[in-house]
């Protein structure tokens, strides 16, 4: 049981990293957008990856919590979300 959730802890951060990346490289491509006038390539992929690191990254947050929460649980430590 504890191996599944350093697993899914694992599996958690890259999620995130992943997730975050994609907003980052949003960012990173709204402001050439910006710079080189929008052209369409710019707001596609700024939708794409608005979309795509959402996905990733919802999920993530919610098992990552789960999984500390239960780390926390199984120490005895309180109760504190």
């Amino acid at each position: 049981m504890i191996e599944r959730r350093k697993q899914i802890l694992k599996w958690t951060t890259i999620g995130q990293r992943f997730g975050y990346g994609c907003f980052g490289a949003t960012l990173v491509i709204f402001f050439v957008g910006l710079v080189a006038g929008f052209p369409s390539w710019t707001l596609q992929s700024i939708i794409v990856l608005l979309i795509l690191g959402s996905v990733v990254l919802l999920p993530s947050i919610i098992l990552s919590y789960a999984a500390k929460a239960a780390d926390s649980e199984d120490r005895g430590e309180p109760f504190t979300y």
